[in-house]
């Protein structure tokens, strides 16, 4: 028997974790937030500790444990590829840089972090740390960072508006600024080294730890990221872009869907997070959900079909046509 779509519900970085952090997540998509600092609602993750799980309280990691291939896909092997994040950032976060699957593996034991951000909301006057500027040296930037906000000067930065898309490899210095709420997708990993937090203190007047070491090992200075651009692609049922087909996951983004049928592939997992109300329907049975639902899709999953006015659709990276 086919398995059936599966509602996720996250678990939240909080507090101290994200003191960046703020309510926009509560307020915009209705998420069960304790803390009026939360950054992250981790909406689909198997990271310890930070499992999403599903609507009888199964973890995601038990799931797939359970299942296997008809919760993944035949082409899936290995660690599991994606961890998929709602951020609120009512103020900036740390200028921070992640590592590639090689560092990763011989420094920290895990998956090294390619990344990549949808901006759903944007205040006015809001940007991002992407790169660092144009003729910056290992020479300039290290001793930079042993002089706080001399950094600052090095950075790129690129203002920002709902809609936009950046992709983020491995080894590419960014940050994500003050008033921005985005859909972010990445590596399955949790490693990440900070340059720069902006001078920032705790209620006690501590500052978070650097890892400038690291930092400087892994960043890419010859990089110099652009916006991407959607690719706008047929289809009868909704409006449907192509934003992001890397070596690591895909990303679409789909509009005005109204019955939209799917039809999941056995060699991959999906994941819709709805950024409007919508209803999945499949043979005999439909749900309503609310904006910021996300809802697990796996490789052997019933045929359904799908009504929103706007959701994100990943998947990790394979060679078929997505769902």
């Amino acid at each position: 028997m086919k398995l059936q779509p599966i509602p996720l519900f996250p678990a939240f970085r909080h507090g101290k974790d994200t003191p960046w952090g703020g309510e926009k997540l509560k307020e915009i998509y209705g998420k069960r937030c304790q803390d009026p600092h939360t950054g992250e609602s981790l909406e689909m993750s198997v990271i310890p500790g930070l499992n999403s799980v599903d609507e009888n309280g199964m973890a995601l990691r038990d799931l797939i444990a359970a299942y296997g291939v008809l919760m993944t896909g035949t082409a899936v092997t290995g660690e599991f590829p994606l961890l998929l994040k709602l951020i609120d950032a009512k103020e900036q976060l740390s200028v921070q840089v992640h590592p590639d699957d090689a560092y990763a593996k011989a420094n920290e034991n895990k998956l090294g972090k390619t990344e990549a951000w949808a901006i759903l909301h944007a205040e006015p006057g809001a940007r991002l740390v992407y790169g660092i500027r144009e003729g910056t040296t290992a020479a300039m930037l290290r001793e930079a960072c042993g002089k706080g906000k001399e950094i600052e000067k090095l950075l790129r930065y690129v203002p920002v508006r709902d809609g936009d898309v950046f992709y983020i490899p491995s080894g590419t210095v960014h940050a994500i600024g003050a008033g921005i709420v985005l859909y972010e997708i990445q590596q399955s990993s949790d490693v990440t080294y900070r340059f720069y937090d902006w001078d920032r203190t705790d209620a006690q007047g501590n500052k978070r730890a650097l890892h400038i070491r690291q930092a400087l090992d892994v960043t890419r200075l010859d990089y110099q990221p652009e916006a991407i651009v959607p690719k706008l692609l047929e289809d009868a049922a909704c409006k449907r872009e192509e934003l992001l087909n890397t070596p690591y996951f895909r990303l679409e983004r789909l509009s005005d869907c109204n019955q939209t049928p799917f039809s999941p592939a056995i060699t991959h997992f999906s994941v819709v997070t709805l950024l409007t109300e919508g209803a999945l329907a499949t043979d005999g049975a439909c749900r309503s959900f609310p904006a910021g639902q996300t809802i697990f899709i796996p490789a052997d999953c019933v045929p359904f079909t799908l009504t929103c006015g706007q959701c994100l659709i990943s998947a990790p990276a394979h060679n078929e046509a997505p769902v």
